[in-house]
């Protein structure tokens, strides 16, 4: 059974369909979240989050060839809500936490790529991650982000130009 197939039974309430879906894009999804968010935890408990909304939803879903977009949508959302619930914990505690201790080689790795993130503005590093991560087309991100094609090409350019050049420095 193809994508369209899956996700058309998926829309007409057939739980199998949901979760074969489920087993295809829930790689895309984790990275993306925790690219997003910077640990195991809260991307896990983000993608959680997307998938149980997304199930709740899946029936207003009007195409199928939408899903893929609508999904990194519903996740962009609870990643930002994991983000402003973050900061209020924060706020709220005062404390500093040490995110990296006891980091094996490819948690390095991973740093210096959410830090390479960091310097970019949060709309240049969701168009980033949705392409590089999510595997998103420029016109699957336009339509997420509210922009063209050629100007989520030309932002991707220009942002990927930024880490580059941040991760040579």
């Amino acid at each position: 059974m193809d994508n369209t197939q899956l996700i058309e039974r998926a829309i007409a309430g057939d739980k199998d369909a949901f979760c074969a879906l489920y087993d295809l894009y829930k790689d895309k999804l984790y990275r993306y979240a925790y690219y997003r968010l910077g640990n195991r935890e809260d991307a896990e408990d983000a993608v959680s989050e997307c998938i149980l909304s997304a199930w709740k939803q899946i029936g207003i879903l009007r195409s199928s060839a939408a899903f893929q977009t609508w999904i990194f949508r519903i996740l962009s959302r609870c990643c930002a809500r994991r983000i402003k619930l973050t900061i209020l914990d924060r706020e709220k505690t005062a404390a500093a936490q040490d995110f990296y201790v006891g980091q094996t080689q490819a948690d390095t790795v991973s740093v210096e790529v959410r830090e390479a993130l960091a310097q970019l503005s949060q709309s240049e590093a969701d168009i980033v991650l949705l392409s590089a991560v999510a595997g998103l087309t420029s016109e699957e991100i336009a339509a997420q982000v509210g922009m063209t094609a050629g100007g989520v090409r030309s932002k991707l350019s220009r942002s990927l130009t930024k880490m580059r050049n941040y991760l040579e420095g």
